[in-house]
């Protein structure tokens, strides 16, 4: 539950807990006060924001985040670093205005984590993407990452199972005939290369998710980083 009331003191929250505790019986505690907090938009309808899905700083620096990418186990490294630094810049915003002021920054900073990947900056372990199998490899119907990477991991003799995790990289495909080609780490060497533009794609997508409130939805956020589609 978040209240909104100018100039509401910590004590005052704190009061209200015990009142509503006493009054329905059950216990409610006061977490903190925001300094900002942004509620992302529903992932079935972008037009509404959602309560499980926020990030937010409260008044003493901390900051407080659900449901973004940062969060998510299968988000590699270089996406955890730029959401990173981005969410650093933002803990200094003291309101909401000062927040919006500093987009712009957050820009640059998204711009700077674009560059490294397409100069091939990026170690591989930030690139590495850890997802658990739900099938085994030959049962899915659908192409995705895991499922190839998986089937690599056969071919070459080892296991692959329902329940386990798989940690890969998205590789190149010059014939772009497979869109979701997938390494697993086991079997990288010297020649593997990854395929930039989908970790651009991963990091700009992690970015839009940010900050569609405020109106930087994918092909706005291109045009501002003078990123193709």
């Amino acid at each position: 539950m978040w209240l909104k009331k100018p100039g509401t003191t910590t004590a005052e929250y704190e009061d209200l807990c015990r009142q509503i505790a006493f009054q329905l019986g059950f216990p409610i505690e006061f977490e903190g006060l925001y300094k900002w907090i942004v509620f992302l938009n529903s992932r079935t309808d972008p037009r509404v924001p959602v309560l499980n899905r926020y990030y937010g700083v409260f008044q003493n620096g901390k900051l407080k985040l659900r449901g973004i990418d940062l969060r998510k186990h299968d988000t590699p490294g270089i996406v955890r670093r730029c959401q990173t630094d981005m969410l650093t810049l933002f803990a200094k915003a003291e309101n909401s205005e000062e927040f919006k002021a500093l987009i712009p920054e957050a820009l640059t900073v998204v711009k700077s984590y674009v560059n490294l990947i397409q100069h091939g900056m990026v170690p591989v372990e930030d690139l590495t993407i850890e997802k658990r199998l739900s099938k085994n490899p030959n049962e899915y119907r659908n192409i995705v990452p895991q499922s190839i990477a998986a089937q690599h991991l056969v071919r070459d003799g080892m296991n692959a199972h329902a329940g386990q995790t798989i940690s890969y990289i998205l590789t190149y495909d010059k014939s772009r005939i497979t869109q979701n080609r997938a390494l697993p780490t086991e079997l990288m060497n010297e020649d593997s290369n990854f395929d930039s533009k989908r970790y651009v794609d991963l990091l700009l997508s992690s970015t839009t998710n940010l900050l569609r409130p405020f109106a930087y939805d994918p092909l706005v956020l291109r045009e501002s980083l003078q990123q193709p589609l």
